[in-house]
């Protein structure tokens, strides 16, 4: 899948999504978040979808270069590890625990 544009929110969910879940079905299977600058709750429905698309071809989506900002949607939708996101965060306990 080629990388994502600087914003993946309600404006461009729908198009987005069509788009991602034709190279799904095509095999594409991984993504490239590292443009992304702006994203809402959006963007994790999104990749939620595209994820769904690729389990039920018995495969999983890879998701690359997620913003600390899209890390933490997922985060506080609890779907971290549902996207991969999860093992890319550190395990250390002091940091692990660590509110700002």
């Amino acid at each position: 899948m080629p990388a994502l544009g600087f914003s993946l929110t309600n404006r461009n969910a729908a198009a987005v999504l069509r788009d991602g879940l034709t190279r799904v079905q095509q095999g594409d299977l991984t993504v490239d978040c590292s443009a992304l600058t702006q994203v809402d709750s959006s963007a994790v429905a999104v990749l939620l979808a595209w994820q769904r698309a690729a389990a039920q071809r018995g495969q999983s989506l890879a998701v690359a270069g997620a913003s600390p900002q899209l890390r933490s949607l997922a985060t506080l939708y609890g779907v971290e590890g549902l996207l991969g996101l999860a093992t890319a965060t550190p395990t250390d306990p002091e940091h692990h625990h660590h509110r700002h």
